[in-house]
C-alpha cells in the first residue's frame, strides 16, 4: 500500500511537470543559442527527477533515524519550494491556453486559419516564470532566514473590572516552541533575548514545547531557563507534548516520556499548570491565572476547564492559558464564569501567508477562522500567538515567529 501511494504521488507531480514543461520549452526557445535551450530543458528535468528521488527516499526511510528525519525535512522544504511556484506557473499557462482555445474555436467557425501568435505564448511563459519566481524566492528566504526572524506583537487591552494594582501590567506570551525542529541554537538565543528585552511582569508559554519526545528540549533547557519575569513563568501543554504522534514501544515508555517532559518544564523554571489555577498578587489585589491541558476540536481533549477553575470565583479577574483556540469557541466564551482573556497558540498561522499593515491572510483561516492576533466577543478576549518555532515545513513565509506583549489597562 505504501509503494502504491508513493507511485501515485510521483505520477501526480509528473503530470504537473509535463504541463509546466510545455511552458519551459516555449521559454527555452526564446534563446537564440541552441545549447542554452537544451541546457534549460535539461536543468528543469534534473531538478524534478532529483526531487522525485528525494520524495521516494524520504518515504522509504521514514521514522528510522535522525538522518532520515533530516531527509524528510529537506523533502518537505523542497516540495513546498517547488509546488507553489509550479501551481502559479500552471495557472497562468491555463489562462493563456483557455484564451488560445477560445480564439481557435472562433477562428474555426469564422473560417480564419491564422496563426496562434507563438510570440505571445513565449511572452506568457516569461510572465509565468517571473510570477513563479516571487514565491520561490520568498520560500527560500523563509527556510534560511524567516524561521528565526522573531517579531514582537504588542496589544493593549482595556478592562473595566481590572484590579487597580494591575493597571499597566504586562504579559509576554510565547507559544509552540517545537524544540525538535530547531537547527540553530544561536538564533534561538536571540529570540529568547528579545523576549527578555520586553521586561514584562509575567511570562507565559502556551504549549507545544516539543514535537514528540521530551529529549528534544534538552539542548535548549539552559537557553529557555534564562527567560525571566518578576511575577513568574507559567506554562501549559499542547497537543504535541503528550507524545501521541509517535509509536512508542510500550505504554510505560510513553508515560516515562510525559513525566520527563514535566521535569524539563521545572528545569526551565516554568510552573506547569495541569488543569489548575494560581493567584498572581500585587499590592493586596489579585488576578487568577488558569491553565488547562490540551483541548482542541479534532485533537486530543485532555483539558477539564471546570477542574482548572476550582476555587476561582466569578468576581475574580481571570486569564486562561489554553493551547488550542477552538477551546475558546466551544467552551470558554460561553462559560458562565466570565474568563476575561484567553491566550492560545497552535495554528502557527500555517507558517505561510501575507501580513501587510493591518491586513493578514493565511490558508490556515479555512481551518481556523480565528488564527492569529487579538479577537473579542462580548468583552471576552482571545489572543492567538503565531508561534515561536516551526513544524513540518522548516521555514516561515510572511507569517514570522512571534513574541507577544500584552498590556492590561483599566478603562
Amino acid at each position: 500500500m505504501k509503494y502504491l501511494f508513493i507511485a501515485l504521488v510521483v505520477a501526480f507531480f509528473y503530470l504537473i511537470d509535463l504541463y509546466v514543461f510545455q511552458g519551459i520549452k516555449t521559454f527555452a526557445r526564446s534563446f537564440n543559442n541552441i545549447s542554452t535551450q537544451e541546457w534549460t530543458i535539461r536543468l528543469f528535468w534534473f531538478i524534478n527527477i532529483g526531487f522525485y528521488g528525494l520524495v521516494v527516499a524520504a518515504f522509504l526511510t521514514m521514522d528510522r533515524s535522525k538522518g532520515a528525519e533530516l531527509l524528510q525535512i529537506i523533502a518537505v522544504n523542497t516540495f513546498i519550494a517547488l509546488i507553489i511556484p509550479k501551481l502559479i506557473f500552471c495557472g497562468i499557462l491555463m489562462i493563456e491556453d483557455f484564451a488560445r482555445l477560445s480564439e481557435g474555436t472562433i477562428k474555426h467557425f469564422w473560417g480564419n486559419n491564422g496563426d496562434f501568435m507563438p510570440s505571445r505564448r513565449a511572452f506568457i511563459s516569461k510572465i509565468a516564470l517571473g510570477a513563479a519566481a516571487i514565491p520561490f524566492s520568498a520560500i527560500v528566504y523563509g527556510i534560511f532566514k524567516g524561521k528565526y526572524d522573531y517579531r514582537v506583537h504588542r496589544h493593549t487591552i482595556f478592562f473595566k473590572d481590572l484590579p487597580e494594582a494591575f493597571d499597566g501590567f504586562t504579559i509576554t506570551q510565547l507559544s509552540d516552541i517545537h524544540s525538535g525542529s530547531f537547527d540553530n541554537p544561536e538564533a534561538v538565543k536571540r529570540g529568547v533575548a528579545l523576549a527578555n528585552a520586553q521586561q514584562s511582569d509575567l511570562l507565559v508559554f502556551t504549549g507545544d514545547l516539543v514535537n514528540n519526545e521530551a529529549k528534544e528540549i534538552e539542548p535548549y533547557i539552559d537557553i529557555f531557563k534564562a527567560l525571566n519575569a518578576p511575577f513568574g513563568k507559567y506554562s501549559i501543554l499542547g497537543n504535541h507534548d503528550y507524545g501521541d504522534y509517535k509509536a512508542w514501544n510500550s505504554k510505560e515508555a510513553k508515560a516515562d516520556n510525559f513525566r520527563l517532559l514535566q521535569k524539563h518544564h521545572a528545569a526551565m523554571n516554568f510552573r506547569l499548570l495541569l488543569d489548575e489555577n494560581v493567584t498572581i498578587s500585587k499590592n493586596d489585589e489579585k488576578i487568577s491565572l488558569i491553565g488547562v491541558e490540551n483541548w482542541g476540536q479534532g485533537f486530543a481533549q485532555y483539558g477539564d476547564l471546570a477542574a482548572a477553575m476550582q476555587g476561582v470565583s466569578k468576581e475574580d479577574f481571570k486569564i486562561l492559558l489554553s493551547h488550542d483556540p477552538t477551546h475558546w469557541e466551544k467552551e470558554v466564551k460561553t462559560s458562565n464564569n466570565l474568563i476575561h482573556l484567553t491566550l492560545s497558540g497552535h495554528t502557527h498561522g500555517a507558517q505561510m501567508g501575507v501580513e501587510i499593515g493591518s491586513f493578514k491572510w493565511s490558508p490556515i483561516k479555512f481551518r481556523y477562522p480565528k488564527w492569529a492576533g487579538l479577537y473579542e466577543e462580548a468583552g471576552r478576549y482571545l489572543h492567538i500567538n503565531r508561534g515561536f518555532g516551526f513544524l513540518g515545513f522548516s521555514g516561515r513565509v510572511g507569517i514570522l515567529p512571534e513574541i507577544t506583549v500584552l498590556e492590561l489597562k483599566k478603562g
